[in-house]
């Protein structure tokens, strides 16, 4: 009969030590790095239990939700949308999230996985629907930035943030993709024939520039020839004036062989006219070569006669003397 009873102590005892070993279990909580468990006391919230070993009152509190709080992502399925200009494209797309407040991710709202998907996939609809195909192709970053205000100001109150959201793809009807190809096709070789115009404008202003300086430097040319071919007949007509005046003073001083030079002077010329003339091979006139030879003796012996008056009247003057010029053989 001992022996019965101190077997059921036994077993009493066992029994009592792996109940204990059970609650001690149950009290102590492992909170792994990454996550939050929300504590509820007989089904109501006590406190949030962080990352690490935590103690709680076995069969009085549990642990509630387990909550990830590291950043996540959600795919968004593929959709259709009608933009404004009436252009049905499909678009796809990523959220990203995270957890701040799990106490109010586990009991703000239901399934806040699908709660975050459901709305980005509304605002994706309704912020793409509102602009034109154009824009929706090249603005994608502005439809980004757009849907995520929209969407982080909605999960604020769930204890989430959303942190991107990315429109991964864009795909419009293969027609309209192939009228937006002749579009852009139409749109480059209107900016080639620009570019091309404003080359040829160019070219043509260039071209018009580089004439007017060359007009400009002939017109300098003529001009400064002008001016020298002036200044040489002036000089040409100052020694012939010279020339005329030391013959006049010849001739009036008696020496006939003035008049000799002049009319050997004039006859030389017309000489010289008549053979110069392009439609005369053969000149046949009678000329007394004596005559042109005693001219010229004529003018000779008006140099000699000049020269030796000047040396006679040399010692004579006692004021500056002037000088006479030399006329030409």
């Amino acid at each position: 009969m001992l022996e019965f009873f101190e077997s059921e102590f036994f077993v009493v005892i066992g029994i009592i030590v792996f109940l204990l070993v059970i609650i001690l279990s149950k009290a102590i909580v492992m909170v792994p790095q990454g996550y939050n468990y929300t504590l509820e006391r007989f089904g109501r919230y006590v406190r949030t239990l962080k990352p690490g070993i935590e103690i709680i009152i076995p069969i009085v509190e549990r642990v509630g939700y387990k909550l990830l709080v590291m950043e996540q992502f959600l795919d968004v399925p593929t959709q259709e949308v009608i933009s404004r200009d009436n252009a049905t494209i499909e678009v796809d797309g990523v959220v990203f999230f995270q957890i701040l407040d799990a106490r109010s991710a586990a009991y703000e709202v239901d399934e806040l996985n699908e709660a975050i998907l459901n709305l980005t996939t509304t605002n994706i609809r309704t912020v793409m629907g509102s602009l034109d195909l154009d824009h929706l192709l090249s603005q994608r970053d502005e439809i980004n930035g757009r849907i995520l205000s929209v969407v982080d100001a909605a999960v604020s109150p769930w204890g989430a943030k959303v942190t991107r959201v990315e429109i991964k793809d864009i795909r419009p009807p293969s027609d309209l993709v192939e009228s937006m190809a002749r579009q852009m096709k139409a749109e480059r070789e209107k900016r080639a024939q620009i570019l091309e115009a404003e080359g040829l404008r160019q070219a043509a202003i260039l071209t018009a520039e580089g004439k007017k300086q060359a007009q400009i430097l002939e017109a300098e040319g003529n001009k400064e020839a002008a001016f020298r071919d002036a200044e040489a007949r002036e000089r040409m007509a100052k020694a012939e004036s010279l020339a005329t005046k030391i013959v006049s003073d010849a001739i009036s001083t008696g020496n006939l062989h003035s008049i000799n030079y002049f009319i050997a002077e004039k006859y030389v010329e017309a000489i010289k006219t008549i053979g110069s003339a392009p439609n005369q091979k053969i000149i046949m006139m009678p000329l007394e070569s004596s005559a042109v030879i005693g001219s010229l003796a004529g003018i000779a012996e008006i140099a000699k006669n000049v020269f030796e008056n000047d040396s006679e009247k040399q010692p004579e003057r006692s004021r500056t003397p002037k000088s006479v010029p030399s006329i030409p053989e």
